[in-house]
């Protein structure tokens, strides 16, 4: 059974891929729509873009206040 979040995750919103067994784990992205009980997430950088479509229970909301590069090494 899948976990309900308590989080409400609007079109637009910051998220990050937080399930562990996904090729996309750890990888941040922008809410497009929802469909069918899915949430289609943009991907992009450098010269790609890539739409993948998620379960709500397989990401986490962002806070958009937060720096992206927070914590990464240069």
């Amino acid at each position: 059974m899948s976990e309900i979040t308590s989080e409400i995750i609007f079109p637009g919103s910051a998220v990050k891929v937080s399930n562990q067994g996904d090729t996309y784990y750890g990888f941040e992205g922008v809410v497009q729509r929802f469909s069918d009980g899915r949430v289609a997430v943009v991907f992009s950088g450098g010269n790609w873009e890539k739409i993948v479509a998620f379960r709500p229970d397989e990401l986490t909301v962002m806070d958009a206040t937060e720096s992206r590069n927070k914590g990464r090494k240069k």
